[in-house]
C-alpha cells in the first residue's frame, strides 16, 4: 500500500511544481532547469559511481566487508535514475543521495533494518555434498558387441 502511494503522490507533487515553477518562471526557462539539472547529474553520477566502484574493487582486495560500498553503489544509480526522470521533487532526492553525509545516513538505517544471518569471505570451506549434483557414483560397464543386439531394442542403452 506504500507503494502505490507513493506512486500516486509523486507524480502529483511534480505536476504541482511544473505549475508553479513554470507560472513563475515560464515555459522556456522550466524546461531549461528541467534538462540541466539532468546533464549536471548524470555527470556527478558517472564520477561518484567511478569513484564508489573503486572502493567497491579495494574492499574485494583487501578482504573487507563491501556492503557499504554496494549500497553506495545502488544508492547512486536511484539517484542516477531520479535525476534523468523530469521533475522538480525527484531532481531535488537525486541530488539528495549524491551527497556522502545523506547516503551515511540512509546506509545506517538500511543497516539497523537489515538482519544479516552470516556473512563470509575467502574461499569456502570444504563442504559435504549437498544434492543429487555434487554426488560421485562410481559403476562398472561392459561394453557390448552391436551384433548381438535384439532386433526390436530402440537402443543400445536398454536390456531384455
Amino acid at each position: 500500500m506504500p507503494l502505490l502511494a507513493l506512486f500516486i503522490a509523486i507524480p502529483l507533487i511534480e505536476i504541482a511544481l511544473f505549475i508553479q515553477i513554470g507560472g513563475w518562471l515560464g515555459l522556456w526557462p522550466t524546461l531549461l532547469i528541467v534538462v540541466v539539472t539532468a546533464i549536471i547529474g548524470s555527470y556527478l553520477v558517472r564520477q561518484q559511481g567511478a569513484r564508489e566502484m573503486a572502493q567497491l574493487r579495494s574492499s574485494f582486495s583487501e578482504l573487507r566487508d563491501p556492503s557499504e560500498s554496494l549500497a553506495n553503489g545502488a544508492m547512486i544509480l536511484f539517484s542516477g535514475a531520479l535525476l534523468l526522470t523530469p521533475g522538480f521533487f525527484t531532481d531535488a532526492v537525486g541530488f539528495a543521495l549524491l551527497i556522502p553525509p545523506v547516503r551515511a545516513r540512509v546506509y545506517q538505517y538500511l543497516r539497523s533494518r537489515v538482519n544479516v544471518a552470516s556473512f563470509q569471505m575467502g574461499p569456502q570451506p570444504t563442504q559435504q555434498p549437498r544434492g543429487p549434483q555434487d554426488r560421485v557414483i562410481d559403476g562398472e560397464f561392459e561394453e557390448l558387441d552391436p551384433s548381438n543386439k535384439p532386433p526390436q531394442d530402440p537402443s543400445g542403452w536398454t536390456r531384455h
